[in-house]
């Protein structure tokens, strides 16, 4: 069931309370476990999903030393993928980002992986997604080496994986943000992208493909691939051989925006992009009658729309975007890599001087990063307005209702990542 509605504050279907993610799943579930197996690191997920901000993980009793009011607060899941968990995690982030900004133009571009590819990627994510990072890693590289792109040097960039598009479908692609310009080799010379133009969107993607394709036939001839289910008879030569050929065919999407004078606005843009899960709660209208109804925004319009879907299709697709465990989403590369950013840093701004407009502001503590972020001061005792919270202690973990009262434990069904 499926129904959409052109955007319009008069035709959007106005949300009678606050749904959230946690609230599809706690009702439908067990509908979803009825027509869905649920993996391990899926009931990771709902459990923690289901628990957070509850009396399950505890929390803490705390009193106003002015009028006596008490308040418990209970504590977060800070599962990545919880869309209540990840807005502090993304503001030290870019702050951490913001103060190893340097003084150059910077470009967003975007490598989109063919469709086609999708069913082998959801049963073999973390091969294949670290396939996508490395083709896309060596295709800036070897673009950013070529003297005859006017560089000739080592390219630094982050690379952002995304995994969904904005109906929750599957959708990958990797978001960059690379510096306008390369460091000598010899770490010596900064050289500057010439009248502000990156490289030939045409030509990466040529490259792109290339490069993605022979790792893929790599993976594939080490047998490090699976192939269950309905993806069977690609583990046939002749079929793998046609699945290349199609991949071939395709033209592969690279998009390489117009270059951004300030970086600081390029981060708080690419912020969207970085500690956030396939939907964030604000755009779930309404949960009823076993449908969830949701917006979008149309890419080819620009308006914002709304679609009704049933629940267990909601989680379903919710759960198609779930990471496998320990795997990286966020990676730095070049110079911004990890083990020598700090040293390029200083090396580079010793060339092209601080960025004096851009505050080091790493250090925040929560109570610092709310107030500057929502006026909101949460020593503040909500009630009178005038005392502040005192802590009277905690209250320990699993006294609340379990996530595994409400879901049957996991297939354990042995599928690789």
């Amino acid at each position: 069931m499926t129904m959409t509605q052109t955007s319009n504050k008069k035709n959007i279907p106005p949300a009678k309370r606050s749904v959230e993610v946690a609230d599809i799943l706690r009702e439908h579930i067990k509908d979803y476990q009825e027509k869905y197996p649920l993996l391990p690191h899926q009931y990771k997920i709902v459990s923690d999903l289901l628990n957070c901000r509850t009396a399950y993980l505890g929390g803490h009793v705390k009193k106003c030393d002015h009028c006596g009011a008490e308040r418990i607060t209970y504590n977060s899941c800070r599962n990545r993928h919880c869309p209540k968990c990840q807005n502090m995690p993304r503001e030290r982030w870019l702050n951490a980002r913001k103060a190893e900004l340097l003084p150059v133009c910077y470009f967003h571009t975007v490598f989109t992986l063919p469709h086609d590819l999708n069913p082998i990627i959801v049963h073999n994510r973390k091969i294949m997604l670290n396939i996508l990072f490395k083709s896309v890693a060596e295709t800036l590289f070897s673009f950013g080496h070529n003297p005859k792109n006017g560089l000739g040097g080592k390219l630094g960039f982050i690379a952002i994986l995304h995994s969904w598009d904005q109906k929750l479908n599957l959708h990958f692609h990797l978001h960059c943000l690379i510096p306008g310009g390369v460091m000598t080799e010899d770490g010596k010379h900064w050289k500057p992208c010439k009248n502000r133009y990156l490289f030939n969107e045409e030509a990466l993607g040529l490259v792109f493909r290339g490069k993605f394709i022979k790792c893929l036939t790599e993976a594939y001839q080490e047998g490090t691939l699976s192939f269950p289910g309905i993806i069977a008879p690609y583990e046939k030569p002749q079929i793998f051989s046609e699945l290349k050929g199609r991949l071939y065919s395709h033209k592969w999407v690279v998009n390489v925006q117009e270059s951004i004078n300030h970086p600081e606005y390029v981060l708080e843009y690419l912020g969207r992009y970085t500690h956030r899960v396939a939907i964030s709660n604000h755009r779930i209208l309404s949960l009823k009658e076993g449908t969830v109804t949701f917006t979008y925004r149309n890419r080819k319009t620009n308006q914002i729309r709304w679609i009704t879907i049933e629940a267990v299709e909601f989680i379903r697709r919710f759960l198609l975007h779930a990471l496998p465990i320990g795997f990286v989403r966020i990676r730095h590369f070049g110079f911004l890599a990890n083990r020598h950013r700090t040293n390029n840093l200083i090396r580079l701004r010793s060339l092209l001087g601080p960025l004096i407009a851009i505050n080091e502001t790493a250090e925040q503590t929560l109570r610092e990063m709310m107030l500057l972020l929502t006026g909101i001061d949460l020593t503040i005792c909500p009630y009178c307005k005038k005392g502040k919270m005192q802590s009277l202690g905690e209250i320990p973990r699993y006294t609340g209702l379990s996530a595994k009262q409400i879901i049957r434990s996991p297939i354990p069904l042995r599928i690789a990542a």
